[in-house]
């Protein structure tokens, strides 16, 4: 007879306590589920137009005896190549399997249970999950105005707060800090905890005011910039994002990071795509060209829109957001809905293609007119 595993007292009541997330199923299934003949992937922040054409290459010559070898542990020439970009010190980067390990790099290094972070309460969830089932508090401060509320973040400070997580420009609002903002910020905070921020739109922003993050690393010893090759150069199929910060904290990030977990295409095709200033400026052009596209339908529709930073707009809708999910995906198109988000009733919109945006835009018509 089989013994029944007492699973109460093995696993952590934070880990009992905390609802996995569920991924959507493959596009294939999607379509037979939905029983649509194509689908327009607007729910991921995906760049439409795919890698530079020199991470393109790269990935189509891979030699695949290369898959029986461990790639580089710490994505040595990236990091040499990511300092020679951003003149920085190579061993101020540590390269991760995409954001999500890089936060978690973060989160191991610095925090243990009865600690804090601080971060929005509608922003990218991660920060939030992953504080949770690590069993560290997650200290969510509301938006005020669609944007990261630095007064009230300041007042949630405590003794165990450890760090304080930034999305500039934030996912899903694209509201941002700007420089005079962020400084003041960072130099209120003091230098006794960690300041995170996560640019991994910032390659989007064409906004004069807007900081970066990798200047102001010369000036600030707690800050971390997290950045992702997953969104403008697209390769989030491969997994690679990094973080950059001063030598005295990857020395102890580093610490907390797992070697070889970077695969060593994902590597070769980001070093290809770091520098293809061409293929940032293409899809800018794109981004800004279909967002005004999409504010249009938003007027015709009169929805109300949130659109700043980013390549993705959302909207809020006169019925459920799930519904909208459901009704849209009928019709081939796939859109975030944004409860998950804390936005009940609005959908995230990602920018994609123009032929992709006109489909959303009749799907979106008929949500609306409740066909």
């Amino acid at each position: 007879m089989r013994t029944a595993i007492n699973l109460d007292a093995l696993v952590p009541l934070h880990v009992r306590l905390f609802e996995p997330y569920i991924p959507s199923r493959p596009d294939a299934e999607l379509k037979r589920l939905y029983r649509c003949d194509h689908l327009y992937r607007l729910n991921n922040n995906e760049n439409p137009l795919g890698p530079p054409a020199a991470a393109q290459a790269v990935i189509a010559a891979f030699d695949p005896q290369r898959a029986s070898e461990y790639p580089s542990g710490d994505a040595y020439y990236l990091r040499q190549a990511l300092a020679q970009r951003f003149k920085l010190d190579a061993e101020q980067f540590i390269v991760g399997n995409g954001a999500n390990e890089v936060i978690a790099f973060v989160m191991k290094a610095f925090c243990e249970q009865g600690d804090n972070i601080i971060t929005a309460d509608r922003t990218f969830a991660v920060y939030e999950w992953v504080a949770r089932f690590s069993g560290i508090e997650a200290r969510l401060v509301p938006l005020r105005d669609f944007a990261f509320d630095d007064e009230a973040m300041l007042q949630q400070i405590s003794e165990r707060t450890k760090v304080i997580f930034v999305c500039n420009p934030n996912n899903p609002t694209g509201t941002y800090w700007n420089e005079q903002r962020l400084r003041r910020f960072l130099d209120r905070v003091g230098p006794q905890r960690i300041v995170v921020l996560d640019e991994a739109y910032a390659e989007f922003v064409e906004q004069p005011d807007f900081p970066d993050g990798m200047k102001l690393l010369r000036e600030y010893d707690n800050l971390i910039v997290f950045r992702t090759f997953s969104k403008m150069y697209g390769l989030a199929g491969l997994r690679i994002g990094y973080l950059a910060t001063s030598l005295a904290l990857t020395d102890i990030i580093r610490r907390t990071g797992v070697v070889y977990s970077v695969n060593a295409a994902a590597q070769q095709a980001a070093l290809a795509a770091l520098n293809d200033d061409a293929h940032v400026a293409a899809t800018r052009q794109l981004v800004r060209q279909e967002k005004h596209f999409l504010l249009d339908v938003a007027r015709e529709l009169e929805l109300p829109a949130q659109s700043g930073e980013g390549c993705f707009v959302m909207m809020r809708l006169p019925v459920s957001d799930m519904l909208a999910y459901r009704k849209m995906m009928q019709q081939g198109v796939m859109i975030r809905s944004m409860t998950g988000f804390r936005y009940p009733n609005w959908i995230r919109i990602s920018i994609g293609v123009h032929e992709s945006m006109q489909a959303c835009a009749e799907a979106l018509r008929k949500v609306v007119h409740g066909k």
